[in-house]
């Protein structure tokens, strides 16, 4: 008898852990970068007052011949340079789930970041 009590709490355990997990995946949202105007210049305000968290995802839309989007450090983001390393993403439809802490995010076209193509997120 005993045997079977701890099965069944292992297995009560295992369900609770998953519906946990399945919560925790259904409470991530999904934004659209820039609105319906998509990832282009003066998009650096976009986020304020938004809430994101760890596991949202962030949807880059836009021409891939004009544009691209760059995650990049802090330093990156503030001198608006790629550092070695940087992930680019040239899609023209990227979707990008954001980690805890803070995420950069650029174009690095001559230009374009200096024009206000960038964005810096905070994920709680």
């Amino acid at each position: 008898m005993a045997q079977g009590r701890g099965s069944a709490m292992a297995a009560a355990t295992v369900l609770l852990c998953l519906l946990l997990l399945h919560f925790e995946l259904a409470q991530a949202a999904t934004y659209t970068v820039g609105g319906s105007n998509g990832w282009t210049f003066n998009t650096s305000g976009w986020p304020k007052g938004k809430r994101f968290k760890a596991g949202d995802t962030l949807v880059f839309n836009y021409n891939p011949s004009i544009h691209n989007v760059v995650a990049v450090n802090e330093a990156g983001y503030k001198s608006c340079t790629t550092p070695k390393g940087s992930q680019v993403f040239r899609s023209g439809k990227d979707q990008i789930k954001l980690a805890k802490g803070k995420n950069f995010f650029l174009c690095n076209f001559v230009g374009h970041c200096q024009a206000g193509m960038k964005i810096a997120i905070t994920a709680a």
